[in-house]
């Protein structure tokens, strides 16, 4: 049996095959298949998700053949790109059209379907996350390739645009984009206190802000980026100086293994959420040397996303791969719950069903969508059975 792990190396799995794609037909007759053999399929990206959703022993399907814009429309500022389509090659071939994405993560590593799935999202008060700017899909599920648009099997679309990989193969998706744009990048430092009384300002007067801070030091490294019509400034000056396109400033580079856990808390809850946490550091777990980064977030109304409904604070913390994560986390989890947090669902957390299905409003609703879309349960791993049992 093949061997599966994580980007990070932390999940690791054994599935009883591993299969590659490189078509939408070969997906929809892959699925077919599969599904009349009543084999279990996940779909993996690029596997970076810390969450157990790929951990599996089944058929696990593999994407990457499923890359490139399949159709871009300039008088709608879309395209439908497949959905195997890693961030970072989207970026020049947007641009060519004269084309971007609204906003993205600090990684642009995912496949565009593992990111969506998972609601990853970049920082900005007026910026949604990804999956917020899906407007159409193309499914091969068990029934067959289903096409869903807000025109077109519409309660598919509101469910599936943040879909856990749990309707089916995601093949193509239609993103809402916007006209090129640059931006400049410009860097911040000091302690965690002094950020914490500036924030509003910077917040409300940048397009983006955030910071990571780090613990032994009680050093903040912040920065705030804006549109600007100044041109592109080559080689890249680090991060915290660039003035380029928006693909070549917004993602970073970050090469160290680590695992992750990340919570969306209510905008106004978010300093003093910060400040807990930063307490929990320097009383409990003073060996901690890994930052914790501070992110905002638009209100949606995409039924699991962490932001559905109202703005929120993203906090993140992480921890080196080779030391034992679940303490420093478990404790981080009681703080971000007791702040009416939702977790990021590519990261590590220890709800069940039905805590999670306490804390986003549409959980029955997207469930009903997706066991409708799936009825043999072929997309659902053992992970996804217990929190929708629990729920």
């Amino acid at each position: 049996m093949p061997k599966w792990n994580n980007w990070s190396g932390k999940l690791t799995a054994r599935p009883s095959e591993i299969l590659f794609v490189r078509s939408e037909a070969d997906a929809e007759a892959l699925v077919r298949s599969a599904a009349a053999e009543n084999r279990r399929i996940r779909v993996a990206g690029a596997t970076h998700s810390h969450a157990p959703l790929l951990v599996h022993d089944d058929l696990l399907v593999d994407t990457r053949g499923l890359s490139g814009i399949v159709s871009i429309d300039l008088d709608t500022n879309s395209a439908w790109i497949a959905g195997g389509s890693r961030i970072h090659t989207l970026g020049r071939q947007l641009h060519t059209a004269g084309l971007a994405l609204q906003n993205q993560g600090d990684i642009d590593e995912q496949a565009i379907a593992g990111a969506t799935a998972t609601g990853t999202h970049g920082t900005g008060t007026k910026l949604g996350n990804l999956s917020s700017a899906v407007t159409g899909m193309r499914i091969a599920t068990s029934e067959g390739l289903v096409e869903c648009t807000p025109d077109e099997n519409a309660e598919l679309w509101r469910a599936s645009r943040l879909h856990l990989g749990a309707f089916g193969l995601v093949t193509q998706l239609r993103l809402q984009l916007r006209p090129a744009y640059r931006l400049q990048e410009v860097a911040h430092g000091g302690p965690l206190e002094e950020a914490l009384e500036g924030l509003d300002e910077q917040i409300d007067t940048n397009r983006h802000y955030e910071f990571f801070w780090s613990p032994q030091e009680d050093e903040v490294r912040a920065k705030s980026i804006n549109e600007t019509d100044n041109p592109p400034v080559y080689p890249l000056a680090e991060e915290g100086q660039r003035c380029a396109w928006n693909y070549e400033v917004l993602p970073n580079y970050r090469p160290h293994k680590h695992t992750e856990m990340e919570y969306s808390v209510p905008a106004e809850s978010g300093p003093a959420c910060m400040r807990e946490i930063a307490h929990l550091l320097k009383t409990q777990f003073t060996d901690v040397v890994w930052p914790v980064e501070y992110r905002t977030l638009a209100a949606d109304d995409v039924w699991l996303s962490t932001a559905y409904d109202q703005e929120t604070v993203t906090i993140s913390v992480h921890q080196d791969v080779r030391v034992d994560d679940e303490p420093y986390f478990r404790a981080c989890e009681e703080i971000f719950l007791a702040h009416a947090g939702r977790p990021h669902w590519g990261k590590v957390h220890y709800l069940d069903g039905a805590a999670l299905a306490r804390i986003h409003p549409r959980w029955e609703d997207w469930w009903r969508v997706r066991d409708e879309a799936d009825p043999h349960n072929i997309f659902v791993n053992d992970y996804l059975k217990d929190l929708r049992y629990a729920s």
